[in-house]
């Protein structure tokens, strides 16, 4: 019973995972072969889709570059070869590579005279970055994209799978990002594309070779002497083209454990005392790694920056790589309670002066006003009677202050003064008034 339970198991693992009815070799031999060679359409169509995934990358759209690598034909060569060591076919081997290098010379061409001819500045060059810096991820991405269409290539029923694996592989990009490199003098962009390329080809032709030995694809020649030393030779263009990415993918994984950590940091250290994070900026372009910390409220304390550098090594950093911007922070002096009430009363006694001082310059004023005003006072009753005195012909006195500060005087008289008489009253007047702007008008 054991047994044959066992036996049920494997045949339904078989069942699922077997490929021989699914697969058939003569149809995928010629598919392969058709594909290899680079002449008539193929030539234009690469010049073309060259073109637009250049146009993409200046404009940094996205849709565009994926479109140029749906139209592109540098998969044929490259399967050509995995299929070609696979199979020990040395005229496809070099057949292969024969034409995968024309390819790569006429798009090389190609996008460094569109870049060279393109008025566009590229601003914001993140499609292209992304081309410069490949790393061991790359590598999975080209393998496993390179198994996926050779199994797409090697089934009966064709699907949508070669689409895909032309978008998730990015041949194209990488050809015109070293145009790119080459039209700007930017050899460090052209280096790095051109290695990505280079990841991109070696292992999906790898990935080719491999399907190729599993489905078990016909011999083309049986010259076993050969075929182990192209395959050690691969097999040591393999190590050198993944070292180099395994180095580089060490680093994306260290740059983002830093970014992470550093998150979590600023998250839990959001503030210290009286002093907050407001912002930060994470800068992994250079070693070592650094985390800028722009600081708000009260200026930071030797303690409080104890404290975040401990957090800070908590969390995986080192102290150096915390930088404190504090141009944002006040420095607030501290005071124990005797200094606060020396000064409490120091505010209030020197109010209470300036309270005096105000009160005694009003005072002032008040007395000048009253001054002002007595002066402006005419004694008419007092003058009415010395006048009536002395010249008993007055009847009635009338003062008035005139508006260029004179001083009118209306006699009422019973009887008719003469004019000395009349002098003598005015100058009089101006004694008696003081003030030599007198105007005297006699009423009959």
């Amino acid at each position: 019973m054991k047994d044959t339970y066992k036996e049920n198991v494997r045949t339904w693992v078989r069942e699922y995972l077997s490929l021989t009815s699914y697969i058939d070799t003569q149809s995928a031999n010629l598919n392969i072969r058709s594909n290899i060679p680079f002449k008539g359409n193929n030539v234009y169509i690469l010049f073309v889709a060259i073109v637009i995934a250049s146009v993409g990358l200046n404009v940094n759209s996205i849709p565009v570059i994926i479109g140029a690598m749906l139209i592109s034909p540098l998969m044929g060569p490259i399967i050509g070869f995995g299929y070609g060591l696979g199979t020990n076919d040395t005229r496809l081997l070099w057949m292969s590579i024969k034409n995968l290098a024309v390819m790569v010379v006429i798009s090389l061409l190609a996008s460094t005279l569109y870049f060279l001819l393109s008025p566009l500045e590229v601003d914001n060059p993140t499609e292209l970055l992304a081309r410069t810096n490949p790393s061991i991820y790359d590598v999975l991405i080209a393998f496993f994209g390179g198994l996926a269409g050779m199994l797409e290539i090697s089934r009966k029923d064709k699907g949508t799978v070669l689409s895909g694996v032309a978008i998730a592989t990015a041949l194209m990009p990488p050809l015109c990002t070293v145009g790119y490199g080459i039209a700007n003098l930017n050899w460090q962009y052209a280096g790095g594309a051109m290695y990505l390329f280079f990841i991109n080809s070696v292992f999906i032709a790898l990935a080719a070779y491999i399907v190729t030995k599993y489905l078990k694809y016909p011999l083309v020649e049986e010259k076993k002497g050969r075929q182990w030393r192209l395959l050690i030779t691969y097999s040591f263009l393999i190590l050198i083209v993944i070292v180099p990415s395994v180095f580089s993918g060490y680093q994306i994984i260290m740059k983002n454990q830093f970014t992470k950590s550093a998150r979590h940091f600023v998250k839990e250290n959001q503030s210290v005392g009286s002093t907050f994070i407001y912002d930060y900026t994470i800068d992994t372009s250079e070693k070592p790694y650094v985390l800028e910390l722009r600081l708000a409220g009260e200026r930071l304390t030797e303690e409080g920056k104890e404290k975040l550098y401990q957090a800070a090594e908590s969390h995986g950093m080192l102290r150096k790589q915390l930088v404190f911007r504090d141009e944002a922070t006040i420095t607030v002096q501290r005071l124990d309670e005797k200094e606060i009430m020396r000064d409490w009363i120091a505010s209030i006694e020197k109010e209470r002066q300036s309270q005096e001082d105000t009160i005694r310059v009003l005072r002032a004023r008040v007395s000048e006003a009253q001054e002002a005003l007595a002066l402006l006072a005419l004694p008419t009753e007092q003058l009415t009677m010395e006048l009536k005195t002395q010249w008993t012909q007055i009847s009635d006195v009338t003062l008035a202050r005139t508006p260029d500060q004179g001083i009118l005087v209306v006699l009422k008289v019973q009887k008719k003064l003469h004019k000395d008489e009349q002098a003598r009253i005015e100058n009089w007047l101006k004694v008696r008034l003081q003030s030599d702007n007198i105007k005297l008008i006699i009423d009959n």
